[in-house]
């Protein structure tokens, strides 16, 4: 591994938890995360092995099972797993998704769903948010939960829910209230807890074909009924709820574009190093060595500011457009080392023997989700700097 690893700005528990998981990922090469590709197969062993280490859990509270670690301890981990070519956004959504339930659910959720997490025994790592007519635009969505009694019951429909297929529960979010009937269109947006075997047949999936192999599906939802006691918080106040949670998914997620951007800088200058033209290695070449450069100084400097980020987060505030910044800082850097280490192999770096590919389209995926970097820059724009939105 090259110099930059953040050990200046680790704790020893923290280059602990990072050791132990590097130490985890030796039993899953290359070779293995290349099959997985391949042949469209989700990387059970993988998921399996690193949540009966507890890792999965580190944002659970101890009383409950869990690690009783921040977000600052998740992105360790889970940049530790893409440092070592492993894809950790196949595993990451019971992290961020845990960060809503325990800030606002009900201790009587926490109570009958955390320790079974932190156990293993259930999986919550699909999330019910975007649909087909809305996209990034969250206020327009259509799924319809109504009040009937002890519960609701649900209409509608998601799109790109990741890991559905292998997961327990689904978090999923859906209009209380419609839209052309609340002041603020934030408002009358609720989240649930849904259980995925009680539901049935009343959650119809399909699975969605992509570059990247996420297991993602189309959701839809005809009558699902959900007890009301799996609603998290307070009806109608779900938006706000939501943005905790995409905070610290766009920190952890920010984690990852920096293991994954070390990792292509890794593997570019070992390859620059051993590999000669006209006599002497590549890596003598400027023209190799100038855009690894700069993507290295990127990421040093994307990796600073996600643990700025991560540092706001865990001490209780918001940190919106810190984990924001994060998520578009280190996406960039990752593209960036993406692109340097697909040029300095050239034609090798676009067959599956070194894995630049499989990563390489991961990187570009970072590019637009979560949270487009369009948007990110118009949220900027008009959030710190005052001006006028655009749309």
């Amino acid at each position: 591994m090259l110099d930059f690893d953040d050990n200046a700005y680790l704790s020893e528990d923290e280059r602990d938890i990072r050791d132990a998981v590097l130490d985890l990922c030796t039993a899953f090469p290359m070779q293995y995360w290349i099959d997985c590709d391949s042949k469209g197969l989700y990387p059970e062993e993988f998921v399996n092995a690193l949540q009966a280490g507890g890792w999965t859990s580190v944002l659970i509270p101890e009383e409950y099972g869990g690690g009783g670690l921040g977000v600052r301890a998740a992105s360790v981990i889970l940049e530790a797993v893409n440092r070592a070519g492993g894809s950790a956004n196949q595993a990451h959504a019971q992290m961020y998704t845990m960060s809503m339930v325990v800030r606002h659910g009900s201790e009587e959720m926490k109570q009958r769903l955390l320790p079974k997490i932190a156990a293993g025994e259930l999986r919550m790592q699909a999330f019910g948010l975007t649909e087909p007519d809305a996209g990034s635009e969250t206020t327009r969505m259509r799924t319809r939960a109504e009040r009937k009694g002890d519960h609701y019951v649900i209409n509608g429909g998601k799109i790109y829910t990741s890991r559905f297929f292998h997961s327990d529960i689904l978090l999923l979010m859906a209009r209380t209230t419609p839209y052309d009937e609340v002041t603020k269109k934030i408002d009358g947006i609720s989240a649930f807890i849904v259980d995925i075997k009680e539901a049935g047949d009343a959650i119809k999936a399909t699975k969605i074909d992509t570059m990247l192999n996420h297991e993602t599906a189309q959701l839809f939802f005809e009558d699902l009924v959900v007890p009301a006691e799996n609603l998290i918080g307070e009806e109608g106040k779900g938006y706000r709820y939501l943005m905790s949670g995409l905070n610290a998914e766009r920190i952890i997620v920010a984690s990852e574009h920096v293991g994954s951007a070390n990792w292509f800088l890794d593997r570019a200058s070992e390859y620059a190093n051993e590999r000669h033209v006209f006599d002497r290695p590549i890596g003598q070449n400027q023209g190799v060595q100038f855009p690894l450069a700069k993507a290295y100084m990127d990421t040093a400097a994307a990796s600073l500011f996600r643990w700025h980020a991560a540092g706001i987060f865990d001490s209780g505030a918001s940190a919106a457009f810190e984990a924001t910044a994060a998520k578009f800082l280190s996406s960039q850097a990752q593209w960036a080392a993406a692109n340097a280490a697909m040029d300095t192999f050239g034609g090798a770096g676009l067959t599956t023997e070194y894995g630049i590919e499989r990563k390489f389209r991961e990187a570009r995926l970072s590019m637009v989700a979560p949270v487009s970097n369009n948007l990110v820059l118009s949220y900027v724009a008009t959030q710190q700097l005052k001006l006028p939105r655009s749309y």
